[in-house]
């Protein structure tokens, strides 16, 4: 884990030097949105394809879909519970609840998964996703900062309109041809493996060009502490108590509450931006969470491969 970390914060830090070095005058946040959107509408679906075909998709699928249901409503009702009692501003609290509840399960989650468990467990990352945080991000995430922000015309769109995605399509059609038993040609495989190893460095790469340092600011520390205790701590904890109840064979364990101790995920942001919820203390959330991860990533990964 120590090694694959070291490497993962290597690639991240490429993207935080390009977001102050702006080689050739490109901003970060240009390279940013050509290299995500390479990735989300043709190289995360190739790999989507690629591993759901081939994956092993039975009974642990729905418990991957229950334990991250399960993670993220009890992240979400603890972090309302402490917005309740502080009495938190609406803005400030629909970003809190984002950057608690819901991991950075593909753009982090998956390439230390990838390094640390072997290509294997890249399916616990996509399914976790695809079956359980994206679908909740999706419809009651969008309920969640439709009701502490500020909806406007754009934005009314169906809470079903996530289905209508890329990596969706692929895992449709992966799942199907999956169920079915067909075999993916030679040729195929070797193009979408290709494909597929671009994903991870771009992604840490990207992740590195959306760390701000500069939105890390004193005012915001007394809402981010609570962000930071329940994600990286209490929400772990949690599905270390929840993966008990739900007979998950034993590989499978580790890789998928590792996936809930990922820090906040960085597409937040947007719906920040979107919906007027406070960006700042949001950005604060997914840097500070990033940055303790390197440290709260091996603890977890050593009390669950060892105990």
């Amino acid at each position: 884990m120590n090694s694959t970390l070291i490497q993962m914060t290597l690639l991240i830090a490429c993207g935080a030097g390009w977001r102050i070095l702006k080689p050739a005058g490109l901003l970060a946040e240009q390279v940013r949105l050509a290299l995500t959107t390479v990735v989300y509408y043709l190289l995360l679906p190739a790999m989507v394809l690629e591993v759901l075909w081939s994956a092993d998709i039975g009974v642990h699928s729905l418990q991957y879909t229950l334990l991250g249901a399960g993670c993220i409503a009890f992240a979400m009702v603890s972090i309302w519970l402490v917005g309740r009692v502080f009495k938190f501003e609406d803005k400030r609290l629909g970003a809190m609840i984002l950057a608690t509840a819901f991991p950075n399960v593909t753009y982090l989650g998956l390439p230390v998964l990838e390094q640390t468990f072997g290509s294997w467990a890249r399916s616990v990352a996509i399914q976790v996703d695809l079956f359980a945080t994206a679908p909740i991000l999706f419809t009651v995430g969008i309920m969640i900062v439709r009701h502490y922000g500020e909806d406007h015309a754009e934005s009314q769109k169906s809470i079903l309109s996530f289905l209508n995605a890329p990596p969706f399509w692929a895992a449709a059609v992966a799942v199907g041809l999956n169920l079915n038993g067909m075999v993916a040609p030679v040729w195929l495989t070797g193009v979408l493996q290709k494909l597929s190893a671009a994903v991870a460095p771009l992604m840490l790469f990207s992740l590195g060009l959306a760390l701000s340092w500069r939105a890390v600011t004193v005012r915001n520390l007394p809402y981010v502490t609570p962000v930071i205790l329940i994600k990286m701590a209490l929400m772990p904890l949690f599905a270390v108590a929840l993966i008990s109840y739900l007979n998950m064979e034993e590989r499978y364990k580790a890789p998928a509450i590792l996936e809930m101790a990922m820090p906040s995920m960085v597409l937040g942001i947007v719906f920040c931006d979107r919906y007027h919820l406070d960006s700042s203390l949001y950005a604060m959330a997914v840097t500070v969470t990033t940055a303790l991860s390197l440290v709260t990533l091996p603890f977890w990964h050593s009390l669950l491969t060892t105990g």
